[in-house]
């Protein structure tokens, strides 16, 4: 299927700053053809005049993955989101085309069908390692496999041997 945004990011309002963030970060990911990715969010592209129902509509249907921001608040408190990232998951419950993405932000256990979907983890991590971390687990989610970086010899030069 062809899909015109490469990711839309649910959140809770509470949590904007950080879905913003990742947004941002998320539109630096290059493609499968190399072209830069395009993401639907809330604050840039729900603007006067626009249906709030048709966009969130449009983010579910019409993006290649799905971004929930994970914090204890989206887990307990956001059904609009539950709602978002179930949509999308219907469509891949065996997460082969890894549309639900979701990047945990703060310390939280997501449960049920969300606990079983390996998560980008950022809770606790520098702004440095969190930037890393968030591109190095969106590329390979677009990818399909995390690129290696120089995998160390691990015979008797090993650092740690």
């Amino acid at each position: 299927m062809d899909y015109r945004y490469d990711f839309f990011v649910s959140f809770t309002e509470a949590d904007a700053a950080w879905a913003e963030w990742i947004a941002e970060q998320a539109e630096r990911v290059r493609g499968v053809d190399d072209s830069p990715s395009t993401v639907l969010f809330q604050k840039w592209d729900f603007v006067p005049g626009t249906n709030w129902v048709t966009m969130i509509d449009n983010g579910v249907q019409q993006a290649a993955r799905i971004i929930p921001v994970l914090t204890e608040r989206y887990l307990r408190h956001c059904p609009y989101g539950t709602a978002e990232w179930q949509a999308v998951w219907q469509n891949d419950p065996n997460g082969v085309d890894r549309r639900v993405l979701p990047v945990r932000v703060s310390k939280c256990d997501p449960t049920g069908l969300l606990g079983a979907i390996v998560y980008i983890d950022l809770a606790d991590l520098s702004a440095a390692e969190a930037t890393t971390t968030l591109a190095d687990g969106l590329h390979a989610a677009v990818h399909g496999r995390r690129s290696r970086r120089g995998v160390p010899f691990p015979g008797p030069d090993h650092p740690l041997a």
